[in-house]
Parts: structure tokens; sequence; C-alpha cells
């Protein structure tokens, strides 16, 4: 068995500790009332942006969906299938979350292969899914910088969903920006007010 393998049965282990074992266990509490989360984050699949990880929460505490580049598609309501169309309709209308956090990152293969997906040695779906953000009038080829634009496009890809839209004018729904530096371990997010990403104040 490898060393990897071995880690995540002993990660397992430690889990059952925590989380799972005795009367006031965190997993009994919330198989019996359900889950609440009032948190949604849209994160991408990169195994180095890891949210509950990142945000040291516990199970319950957060509402997440995870596909390449972190992307918010436009609404579209036919007959193809709609995977975060699907958990942002189920994590908004029906467990009526509050906060939703378009969380994206450097060094993003994602956005990578939007900007060069003539390198794509294996394309049946990269190229179609990352295309939903791409920037028409964009100048910059700095990945870093263009998945921080990505993000603008997702936030702008909510205001389609018009249960979403309802809910922010309303202001049962908040929607944050965050940009994840892997390397300095920090979050940055989008100010309104100065249309910059700013260290997130903690």
């Amino acid at each position: 068995m490898s060393n990897v393998f071995s880690k995540i049965l002993y990660g397992y282990s430690e889990f059952r500790k925590k989380y799972a074992i005795g009367d006031n266990a965190v997993m009994r509490y919330l198989a019996d009332s359900g889950q609440k989360p009032q948190i949604m984050i849209i994160s991408c699949c990169d195994s180095r942006v890891d949210p509950a990880l990142i945000l040291q929460c516990n199970p319950g505490d957060l509402f997440v969906v995870r596909n390449v580049a972190n992307i918010v598609p436009p609404y579209q309501k036919d007959e193809a299938l709609h995977g975060t169309s699907a958990a942002l309709e189920f994590g908004i209308g029906l467990l009526n979350i509050k906060q939703l956090i378009l969380l994206g990152h450097s060094q993003c293969g994602g956005i990578d292969a939007l900007l060069n997906s003539q390198k794509l040695s294996q394309d049946d779906f990269i190229s179609k899914w990352v295309s939903s953000i791409k920037l028409s009038d964009n100048k910059t080829k700095n990945p870093d910088e263009y998945a921080k634009l990505a993000l603008t496009r997702s936030y702008e890809n909510c205001m389609t969903f018009p249960w979403i839209k309802d809910k922010l004018e309303t202001n049962e729904l908040t929607i944050h920006r965050w940009f994840f530096d892997i390397k300095m371990g920090q979050i940055f997010t989008y100010s309104e007010n100065y249309h910059v990403y700013q260290a997130l104040d903690v």
C-alpha cells in the first residue's frame, strides 16, 4: 500500500475519533438535525485549494461546489446537465444560503487551459466548460489576473439566475469574490468601493 493511501486511511481514523465517535459526536448531531449551512462556496477542483481546510471549518459549516476554474455558468434552463446550477438552486433555493463565496485562486489550471487550449492533450469537455468565462475584450495573458477577471464573469453569471437576483435585491443573499494566493496562503477579497482585490481583513 502506498504511503499516500496509508495517509488518507490514517486521516479517516482521526476523523472518526474527532467527529463520529461518542454521544456528542458532530456527525451524530448533523444526522439527527440535518444540514443548515449559511455559507456556500464555489471553488476549484485544484487539490491545493480546499475551502474547509483553508477556513478551518467543521462538517456542516459549508455547502461546497467544486469544479474546474470555480465557474458559475450562465443560467440555462434546457435539457442539458447543469451540475453547478443545480447545486446553486439547492443551496440558495432550498437551504436558504445567506453568503455565497466565489473562490478563485492563483496558478489555476482551468484558467491556463482557457488561455492555452492548444496545449491540452485531452479535451473532450475542458475547453467548452472554461469558455463560459471567456472575456472577448481581454488584453491580459497573466493567468492570475485573468482568474480575477473570471471571478467577475462568474459574478455576472450569477445575476442571470432569477432567484439569485431576487435574493440579492431583497438583501437575503450576499455574494463575495475571493482570490486565494497559493504561495502566500492568503485570501484577497474584491472591494466594491475601490474595484481592487485587498487582503482579507481578519
